[in-house]
């Protein structure tokens, strides 16, 4: 899908709806907070720092957009017991979810393939590519009560084209254009 570079979300378009965003306390993550927040939804706003969490929190709230939700959970630890929580504190207070944004992710380091450190490989792809496989399949359940959910990850130029001492990042970066792909024609007619 294509969306116009000129495109404005507008007050209340997205009233009503619930939408997950990994990351959302920094960069894109938080501007696009903002905007869903905007639009009227209740963004879930999920971050591993509850400091930086609670200070895009606070700029939501005092631009007079809808409160999100706070949601702390490092992607790097996190055990299929914590999204198996997560999905269960979705529908306990929504009943479904609407949207999920995968933007959390970590660059790693740029060196080459045979001198990577091994817990930052680890680390980057936990972060890149585990969390939001775990994540998608355990919020699936909560994403087909809506009437029309949406997945969105966000990737990079060096996930469709190789480039050297992009290690893990790029790595990972494939790996999701892949998952994405995958799940496009899994989930093709819903």
């Amino acid at each position: 899908m294509q969306i116009s570079t000129n495109y404005s979300i507008t007050q209340d378009e997205l009233k009503g709806k619930v939408v997950l965003v990994t990351g959302a306390n920094r960069g894109f993550g938080k501007a696009m907070t903002l905007d869903l927040a905007k639009a009227g939804a209740t963004v879930i706003m999920l971050g591993r720092d509850l400091g930086s969490l609670e200070g895009a929190y606070d700029e939501v709230v005092e631009a007079g957009f809808v409160e999100p939700i706070l949601y702390p959970l490092d992607l790097e630890g996190a055990t299929p017991e914590h999204y198996e929580q997560l999905q269960r504190d979705i529908l306990d207070n929504f009943g479904q979810l609407d949207g999920l944004i995968h933007n959390a992710g970590i660059i790693g380091t740029m060196m080459p393939i045979e001198q990577y450190d091994l817990k930052l490989w680890y680390s980057t792809m936990q972060i890149n590519v585990n969390a939001p496989f775990m994540l998608t399949q355990f919020l699936i359940p909560a994403l087909n009560k809506s009437n029309d959910a949406r997945i969105l990850f966000l990737s990079s130029s060096v996930g469709r084209n190789a480039r050297a001492y992009w290690g893990a990042y790029g790595v990972s970066k494939f790996a999701i254009e892949g998952l994405s792909k995958t799940l496009s024609e899994e989930l093709e007619k819903t």
